[in-house]
């Protein structure tokens, strides 16, 4: 008998056998996971009665809290599709994405309608919810999403649909730094096993408190959204990335498992309290988005007890594709030795498909942690393909391998391990430089809080790396003490030629550096070509 791969099942499979097991607390809200059943399940409802059915998009605008990992479920267990926004891009995007998407439906939070009211008079919505927030309003013309909810029909169960596990269940845009953002297809199939890769390899149990550190936006929370429903552990609801808050809720909560950006373990170890409590729970951290430094990780596991775990991923691949398995012979390596492993990307998952870094020509690179090579993937969680867009599709996935952009070395255990983005590489007189080996020698400095490496142009070489460097609070160090830092830590030529020191750096809503905007400072006239 077959019966088709999708994540919407983990939800029945939770009310059923934990009904009142706590699913969700957002902030003082609390529901049991047979509450947020019926709360999912009357929105199915809603948005059925609203004109929504199989194959409809919907668009949603929210940060987390218990409505949007609502609509994951009630909307797409209606066989229609979610368009998850990212609140933090323009007007000028959301439009662009909203439009593109074919979204008849958004789903807003009060807080951040700004960038809608501008825009709304060009989008074909048929309908707009907004989810009140104290503090906020808006003149968008809406339904209350608590009153949208009182409007569906009683019903026990919510509409029967039939689910192809081919279908789309969310259609995930990219930030779009060079062009248009571009619509990742995500199906029902590839996300069920991109969860089940989440559960195995994070070790993800019954018992486990996860907090949503990282935007349930971006390509479904890393699997969060969809793993911890499936195995019956509690979702913790975070509005937004606030270290002192997530620290006490380590403490109050006894979160036990979190996912976030290398800049957020960042934030986390170099908070003034941070040094003040003592986690309890030996939280498991799933870091990824940009290569973390290894005495970044050392500082984690250090500083708080988090038990560090590399992941690496795209949009594109459902995200995972690699973690860094840990293996018992490992354990009696120095603390700074696990650090520099855990800062590899890893091995393959164990149900992706097959994931190698390979030359130009397609042969894959020797196993010596030296050749460098592009990372490519091939198998269950590579996107169906980028909507409408048929063209950039065929140019991303060529003879069946999806090809990521990230160039790696592969080391002799067939741990991959990234050495830049192929855009970030920086040549500087025919040798190739590492922009994230350079910042891995800058964060060891005492003085450095987060840095960025890019190319800058130079008449000689053509282009040197830079250093971009936020410093920590109450410090100080010279331009000249910093390269003359990382030139006895790295070969003299990659080295930074200059360093600047900012504020703050340019980041993602998930916490990932922007390094083109701070090329294009720097570049004008014809672009590189890497």
């Amino acid at each position: 008998m077959f019966a088709p791969l999708t994540p919407l099942d983990w939800k029945r499979r939770a009310v059923k056998y934990y009904p009142n097991k706590i699913a969700v607390i957002d902030e003082e809200k609390e529901f049991t996971y047979l509450e947020f059943g019926q709360r999912v399940d009357r929105l199915s409802s809603a948005l059925e009665q609203a004109g929504i059915g199989k194959g409809d998009h919907v668009a949603v605008m929210l940060p987390n809290t218990h409505y949007m990992l609502e609509c994951f479920y009630g909307i797409c267990q209606l066989g229609a599709v979610m368009v998850p926004l990212n609140y933090r891009l323009s007007a000028s995007d959301l439009e662009y994405i909203i439009r593109h998407s074919d979204a008849r439906m958004l789903i807003v939070d009060e807080e951040f309608c700004a960038p809608i009211e501008k825009i709304i008079d060009s989008l074909a919505l048929e309908q707009i919810v907004i989810v009140r927030v104290p503090g906020h309003e808006t003149s968008l013309k809406g339904i209350d999403f608590e009153t949208f909810l009182e409007h569906a029909p009683d019903s026990a169960a919510p509409p029967e649909v039939e689910i192809d596990e081919n279908q789309l269940l969310t259609l995930n845009y990219t930030s779009g730094t060079t062009s248009k953002p571009k619509g990742v297809m995500l199906t029902h199939r590839g996300s069920y096993l991109n969860a089940a890769n989440f559960m195995y390899h994070l070790g993800v149990n019954h018992d486990d408190v996860y907090l949503h550190t990282l935007p349930m936006f971006h390509a479904n929370g890393w699997g969060g959204v969809w793993g911890i429903t499936g195995a019956g552990a509690t979702h913790v609801c975070l509005r937004k990335v606030d270290p002192p808050l997530i620290l006490e809720l380590f403490e109050s909560k006894k979160i036990s498992l979190l996912c976030g950006a290398p800049t957020v373990v960042n934030m986390l170890v170099n908070d003034p309290k941070a040094k003040e409590i003592k986690i309890k729970t030996n939280p498991r951290m799933a870091t990824a988005g940009a290569p973390p430094a290894a005495a970044l990780i050392h500082k984690a596991q250090d500083i708080l007890g988090l038990n560090m775990i590399h992941v690496y991923g795209l949009t594109e691949t459902s995200p995972f594709i690699l973690y860094c398995e840990w293996k018992e012979e490992f354990d009696s390596r120095s603390a700074d030795d696990q650090a520099a492993i855990k800062a590899r990307q890893g091995i393959e998952l164990a149900f992706n498909g097959e994931t190698k870094v390979v030359y130009q020509d397609g042969e894959e690179v020797a196993w010596n942690g030296e050749e460098l090579g592009e990372i490519i993937t091939r198998g269950n969680v590579v996107m169906a393909g980028y909507y409408k867009d048929p063209v950039t599709t065929a140019a991303a996935i060529k003879d069946g391998w999806f090809h990521t952009g990230d160039l790696a070395v592969t080391h002799p255990d067939g741990f991959i391990e990234i050495r830049d983005r192929s855009k970030d590489l920086i040549i500087s007189g025919g040798e190739n430089i590492s922009s994230t080996e350079v910042e891995g020698v800058l964060y060891r400095h005492p003085s450095v809080l987060e840095c960025a490496v890019i190319a800058v142009p130079d008449e000689k070489w053509g282009e040197v790396p830079k250093a971009i460097i936020v410093l920590q609070p109450n410090t100080e160090v010279t331009e000249e003490e910093i390269i003359q830092f990382c030139r006895s830590n790295i070969a003299h030529f990659k080295a930074p030629k200059a360093v600047e020191f900012v504020e703050a750096l340019p980041k993602t809503a998930t916490g990932k550096l922007q390094k083109y905007r701070l090329r294009e400072m720097y570049w004008s006239g014809p672009k590189r070509v890497n």
